[in-house]
């Protein structure tokens, strides 16, 4: 990595855990000051907050990354993107199809209300926020659902807390469990053959419980699934948290299509099977995508909002004058004290920001064999949104 680039990350890593302590604060106080009273106007104040915060890293998409999201949708479903509780329902292409995923929620005004049943081993990533209504992904495995009763209640039980939300929300899902690679994808292949089923050539085998259980209990008020396609250009690199930093710009296109919930089969077989031929005709799309670089629906303009820019530059700018003040309130301590406080900072912003890029890269990602999430903790993580 170069010292550009590793300039970047601790800057930017200063940023957004500086702010993610001020939001996960007053999501602290609000959830016991607001929440008792009204779950509503906690959940709406909630939403502005979580926005704050996630609006950088939309920054970082648009204004520092410079990298362009391309959609492609017909025009019923694109101009019903955020007017509509929907379920997302995607393939696992890139690192960083969840960071996507917001940049489309942003743009719809969904972006602090986007939901997600998140990896167990995700709660241990920096800035990690119970009290944020956004969530870093969902991978949802047919073994970890399987396991008991507890599991399949505790999903349950976080789904029908949606019911009442005040909002237009979303909810992704990424049922092939985990990102894509080669390896994943011949894993995927021989298990296809093992089978007798169609092998995969784009896409993974996806592993369809949770998609069934979250149908099941949402269905009565979720009233569409938008399928969406993502696709990298066959020459167009990746991108990948680290390239980002690095400014190294890439190209994403992403097909949606919205299907109404009532049009899926009310049996869990049928649910499943559903979930399993939408992912045959993904495969298909990407097929053709990948001989012509397009998808065949319409091309619609996102445009690159200011927002994110304005909220990075209030950020950055309430940071150094919080750093002046640290620094002014330290100047009575020896030297070497405010030195050490500083270094042990940096060192911890850094560890962060390591684990952060790691943890979003698919060499490091769940194997293709032993997909494990949380499922019992998903209660905690609906309930309070």
């Amino acid at each position: 990595m170069g010292f550009p680039a590793a300039l970047a990350i601790v800057l930017i890593g200063i940023v957004f855990f500086a702010s993610g302590l001020v939001v996960n604060l007053v999501q602290a106080v609000t959830f016991l000051f607001f929440r008792p009273f009204s779950k509503g106007l906690y959940r709406r104040i909630n939403k502005v907050v979580a926005e704050m915060l996630w609006l950088e890293l939309i920054w970082l998409v648009d204004w520092w990354a410079n990298l362009k999201v391309e959609v492609y949708a017909d025009d019923e479903t694109f101009n019903l993107l955020g007017k509509e509780h929907a379920m997302l329902l995607s393939n696992h292409r890139s690192d960083v199809d969840w960071l996507i995923g917001w940049v489309l929620a942003e743009r719809s005004g969904c972006l602090g209300s986007s939901l997600a049943i998140m990896k167990r081993e995700n709660k241990w990533l920096p800035v990690n926020n119970r009290l944020v209504n956004v969530v870093f992904g969902l991978c949802v495995s047919d073994e970890k659902l399987g396991q008991g009763r507890k599991h399949i209640e505790g999903l349950q039980s976080g789904f029908e807390r949606l019911v009442d939300f005040p909002m237009p929300f979303w909810l992704a899902v990424f049922a092939e469990g985990t990102r894509f690679t080669q390896a994943k994808l011949e894993a995927a292949q021989e298990f296809a053959a093992a089978k007798g089923l169609p092998s995969p050539r784009n896409v993974l085998i996806p592993r369809t419980k949770g998609f069934v259980s979250a149908v099941t209990h949402l269905r009565a008020f979720v009233p569409a699934i938008y399928d969406c396609t993502v696709a990298v250009p066959k020459d167009q690199p990746s991108p990948t948290l680290l390239r980002m930093f690095r400014r190294q710009a890439s190209v994403i296109n992403v097909k949606i299509k919205r299907h109404p919930m009532h049009e899926l089969p009310e049996t869990a077989d049928g649910i499943s099977q559903w979930c399993k031929d939408l992912f045959i005709a993904k495969d298909a799309a990407l097929d053709k995508f990948l001989v012509k670089d397009t998808f065949s629906e319409r091309k619609h303009d996102i445009g690159r909002p200011k927002k994110s820019l304005c909220v990075a530059i209030v950020w950055s700018t309430l940071l150094v004058w919080a750093i002046a003040s640290l620094f002014q309130w330290l100047s009575h301590l020896g030297s070497w004290v405010v030195i050490a406080i500083l270094v042990t900072l940096l060192v911890i912003i850094m560890i962060g920001m390591h684990i952060l890029i790691q943890s979003s890269e698919s060499e490091h990602s769940t194997p293709a064999r032993n997909v494990t999430v949380v499922c019992d903790g998903v209660q905690d993580r609906l309930i309070q949104k």
